[in-house]
């Protein structure tokens, strides 16, 4: 069994993943819409399941990220990309995934991104 992402013909956008069998999906009418996607890969490195370690078998490694609804399948560069999050924020070529132009403070504290003002704005909680 595999995952699976239906893509629309022309938006190229994810409209659906389900899990199933090649065989199966060998059968569907619109098979070429249906493009594998693996569950344990982002940012173009796959990982061990249920874990944050890299496998050692970086084959593994399918179309950058796991496919999701309102991901758009890039032909080019054989990847799935999140939608864009914020205008401002550029694609990181090499993970497919969306950066901010000013990196996150690494300080152990939450932080959300404010496009407005371009920054990262601490969340303070109650």
């Amino acid at each position: 069994m595999a995952h699976y992402a239906r893509i629309h013909g022309v938006t190229h956008k994810v409209e659906q993943v389900i899990v199933a069998e090649a065989d199966f999906i060998q059968t569907l009418p619109d098979r070429d819409f249906w493009i594998q996607t693996s569950y344990n890969t982002r940012g173009g490195i796959h990982y061990k399941p249920n874990t944050n370690e890299p496998s050692e078998d970086q084959t593994k490694a399918l179309r950058k990220n796991y496919a999701g609804i309102g991901y758009t399948y890039d032909v080019a560069r054989d990847a799935f990309i999140p939608p864009k999050p914020f205008n401002s924020w550029v694609l990181n070529e090499e993970s497919c995934l969306w950066e901010a132009p000013v990196p996150m403070p690494d300080d152990g504290n939450i932080y959300e991104w404010d496009e407005d003002s371009q920054s990262w704005v601490e969340v303070t909680t109650p």
